[in-house]
């Protein structure tokens, strides 16, 4: 590999450095010799552990769906807490992969059947 020591030039713009960078490489601009290994000692881990009380029949439902997606089921829990609380905040449509026809869907405010059958 050729070494080359070059520096990174000033840029105006991000539209300028944009360019540069579809231009160039960054394996060009750095020396991976120069790389120290080190040791982040004092941090702490980002995941919590919860104790949920889930009823059996749910559980014994969850772990067999996991089981045929191949994955563990606490991790499929946490995909699907993570996708509900996404869903919540409005960050992901409701049915991804397929465009929804907005026209179709009642209005939030309009009253469903079972709603207007007790008035």
């Amino acid at each position: 590999m050729k070494r080359t020591d070059r520096r990174i030039p000033e840029f105006k713009n991000e539209d300028q450095e944009r360019e540069f960078w579809a231009k160039h490489s960054l394996l060009d601009y750095f020396d991976t010799g120069s790389f120290r290994r080190t040791a982040f000692p004092n941090l702490k881990p980002s995941l919590k552990s919860i104790s949920i009380r889930v009823p059996s029949d749910v559980l014994a439902e969850f772990k067999t769906i996991a089981n045929k997606k191949d994955a563990p089921y606490q991790s499929l829990a946490k995909v699907y807490l993570a996708r509900q609380i996404a869903l919540d905040r409005g960050c992901l449509r409701r049915f991804p992969g397929k465009k929804v026809n907005r026209r179709a869907l009642p209005p939030k405010s309009a009253p469903t059947e079972a709603g207007a059958q007790r008035q």
